[in-house]
């Protein structure tokens, strides 16, 4: 019995979503539009359960491009109405339409002349008249016992504020670039980094020409505190890569060739990426490859770094 009424409260809270799908029409694409045309932000607001959701409905909007912020309505009575300007959109979510803090607060924000935009039930009611564009989520039954607390109308918010916000998140061509911008910290974050960010150079990039001995490379390795050094060619372009691994397999065989010209013991045509690529991706081909390091060269082969297993895990990557 218990379960069953859990399976329940899950399937009424996925009915009500299904719902709004055929509701996706003129009202919907007039908000996108609106929030693709505002100059400030998108101001988000709402009372109780609503503005819990409305807080959500905010920080997703702040994460993919579009500046906003969320308004306590009774706050804004106290002062925070100073939040609001005429560039700015004000997002208002109230299932009933009837919200007391919601209807005192629209006509003051209709008199800075700020385009205000509905998510309710139905049109028709105290909240409908008061907005620029209404988008309706139709009556939505809950999935509480007593059919009382909200519960499946917040899911019904929430999934129509998402399906708004990545809508101009999708208009706006918002890349995973833009979108690592907004999320430095964090696993998400770390997945978006580019290999630029977290490579070595400078003195931790040791670069030495083909005629570099053997023994002189280990010095440069030593003294970067590395794993590998670039082997350029006379034009600065990247011949090869002398790593720990070479000088095992180099002392192993014979020993005695410390003074021998680098460029007859580096592996040549080594692995190699683009600062611009992205760690996640350099990361699987450490990982395919049996590899510790990958050089990083520009667009005309020379190297301008050097990306070590050490360095993923300095990120949380590995």
């Amino acid at each position: 019995m218990t379960l069953d009424h859990a399976r329940e409260v899950l399937q009424t809270e996925a009915d009500a979503i299904l719902s709004l799908i055929p509701r996706i029409g003129a009202d919907f694409e007039r908000a996108v539009d609106a929030i693709l045309r505002c100059k400030g932000h998108v101001v988000v607001t709402g009372m109780g359960k609503a503005g819990l959701v409305g807080q959500k409905i905010s920080a997703t909007f702040a994460s993919t491009g579009t500046p906003s912020i969320f308004l306590h309505p009774a706050e804004a009575y106290h002062g925070d109405l100073g939040r609001v300007v005429p560039e700015d959109v004000v997002l208002v979510l109230s299932n009933s339409g009837e919200t007391e803090e919601i209807l005192r607060l629209l006509p003051m924000i209709r008199r800075l002349g700020t385009p205000v935009i509905a998510i309710t039930s139905r049109a028709v009611s105290s909240l409908g008249p008061l907005a620029d564009i209404v988008v309706e989520i139709g009556e939505i039954e809950e999935a509480c016992p007593l059919r009382l607390a909200p519960s499946a109308s917040t899911t019904a918010l929430l999934a129509m504020g998402d399906a708004l916000a990545l809508t101009v998140l999708h208009k706006r061509g918002f890349t995973k670039e833009q979108f690592a911008f907004y999320h430095p910290a964090g696993e998400l974050g770390r997945k978006l980094q580019k290999v630029g960010e977290v490579m070595r150079t400078g003195e931790r990039h040791p670069v030495a020409a083909e005629e570099t001995t053997v023994l002189d490379a280990i010095a440069l390795i030593t003294k970067a505190r590395a794993g590998a050094v670039s082997v350029v060619d006379g034009s600065g372009r990247l011949a090869g890569i002398f790593t720990d691994g070479d000088l095992r397999r180099l002392m192993s065989r014979t020993p005695d060739r410390l003074r021998t010209a680098v460029r007859e013991v580096m592996t040549r045509r080594p692995v190699t990426v683009g600062p611009d690529r992205l760690a996640a991706d350099a990361l699987k081909l450490l990982r395919e490859r049996k590899i510790d390091e990958i050089p990083v060269v520009d667009g005309d082969g020379r190297p301008v770094g050097m990306l070590d297993v050490q360095d993923l895990l300095d990120v949380d990557l590995v």
